[in-house]
């Protein structure tokens, strides 16, 4: 390196050479020396610097970057919140079934809880009904049933073993189950219930034939003493009427609520408020199933069963009887399965949905404390929330419908009560 008045030769670069001012010099042990010099920009890099500040300042990038930001914060809350539920987030370099999984995880949960409850439970009316009561009786079914359900809660368990889309509804209802889950547990039951039911009938399909005389005979209760569709969807007994018949099902759906409830509650681990806080456990799986709750509903489906399944077959479900009652009439039984019973179809789709939000709200109000339910913050035990909603829907619309406008027209499109 040369040196003469100050300046020091220092590497050319795309902008010139920069010149180098020599602040210090000191010199070390032995022949080594240590030189500290500082660089003069150039005009231009200042130049630069405007163009960069102006560059930053257009809407359309600084729109990017803020989306840019906003998406890495996303990632970072999912991330927070998987570590908080025991799960781990897959990343790109993982394989795509991991993160098709990863996504669709509480689907593939509740489609093969149902499927499994819907083997069991129907194929233990197929070998009663097919054997001619050789291989089981009327406990028997109700035996299978409750196995059937005990094991779909345990493979449902991530999902949080709901089975059915009427317990769904009422866990949206009364305790601040997401909505946004509702639509997908929905189909993901009924198509495992579809799967299950279309997995017995290929399972029996021969013994089916010998039962009904034939390949080409399938028939519906109350059209033939030989039916088989009784296997998969319910059908109510010849004496019942349309009140008795919807009556059932709303007892036993509400009884069904009530017991989930009370299981759920009281089998959850509470911790000892008098002893010594004990160390942080690990973060538990999500969502949290109880230890005691698949064996509890085990005994739940048998008393149900066993008590109130006489009359009309005890569905409790729209996924367990529409769904298979559908595959009845894809395969060829026929539009009977519809009008059998003066069209009882609609019953079991109808019925348990009220059953299970009565059931549910009527434990909520007399039995539950905990602040997870809406009945403890909301008026009328839950109801007002509704009537309140509602009555100021109605009035917001007549204000907009007389041309006055509504003052609250931003709230009514955000779901906002003003009220």
């Amino acid at each position: 390196m040369g040196l003469g008045n100050g300046l020091a030769a220092c590497p050319t670069t795309s902008l010139g050479p920069l010149p180098c001012y020599i602040s210090a010099i000191s010199t070390g042990p032995g022949p080594s020396c240590y030189i500290n010099f500082s660089v003069a920009l150039p005009p231009l890099a200042f130049e630069m610097d405007k163009v960069y500040y102006s560059y930053m300042a257009d809407p359309v990038i600084q729109s990017s970057i803020t989306l840019a930001s906003a998406s890495k914060n996303l990632e970072a809350a999912v991330d927070g919140l998987n570590q908080i539920e025991g799960e781990s987030t897959p990343t790109p370099t993982q394989p795509r079934w991991s993160r098709i999984r990863h996504v669709f995880r509480y689907a593939f949960s509740e489609f093969f809880g149902t499927m499994i409850m819907m083997l069991f439970g129907d194929g233990v009316v197929a070998q009663v009904l097919l054997s001619g009561k050789q291989k089981g009786e009327y406990q028997s079914i109700t035996w299978g049933w409750g196995l059937g359900v005990m094991l779909g809660v345990y493979v449902s368990s991530p999902s949080g073993s709901h089975l059915n889309p009427a317990v769904t509804l009422a866990s949206c209802l009364l305790r601040r189950f997401p909505w946004r889950r509702f639509p997908l547990y929905i189909l993901s039951q009924v198509l495992g219930a579809m799967c299950g039911a279309a997995i017995v009938y290929a399972n029996y399909r021969s013994a089916i034939d010998a039962y009904e005389g034939g390949s080409t005979v399938r028939t519906v209760p109350g059209y033939s003493a030989t039916a088989t569709a009784g296997i998969f969807s319910t059908y109510p007994a010849p004496f019942m009427t349309r009140t008795g018949m919807f009556f059932s099902e709303f007892l036993a759906s509400a009884i069904l609520m009530f017991g989930i409830f009370a299981v759920k509650d009281n089998t959850e681990l509470k911790p000892d408020r008098t002893a010594a806080p004990p160390p942080a456990p690990p973060a538990p799986t999500n969502p949290r199933l109880p230890l005691m709750m698949p064996l509890a509903m085990f005994f739940l489906i048998f008393g149900i069963g066993a008590c109130f399944g006489w009359e009309t077959g005890y569905a409790i479900n729209l996924a367990r009887d529409f769904g298979p009652r559908l595959v009845t009439y894809m395969i060829g039984y026929g539009p009977e399965v519809w009008k059998a019973g003066g069209y009882y179809f609609w019953i079991p789709m109808v019925a348990p949905f009220l059953g299970c939000a009565f059931g549910g709200w009527l434990y909520d109000v007399f039995i539950y404390t905990g602040a997870d339910s809406v009945v403890h913050d909301t008026p009328l035990f839950g109801l007002g929330r509704c009537v309140t909603h509602r009555r100021w829907k109605v009035e917001d619309f007549r204000r907009w419908y007389r041309g006055r406008g509504s003052p609250d027209l931003e709230d009514a499109r955000q779901g906002r009560s003003p009220v």
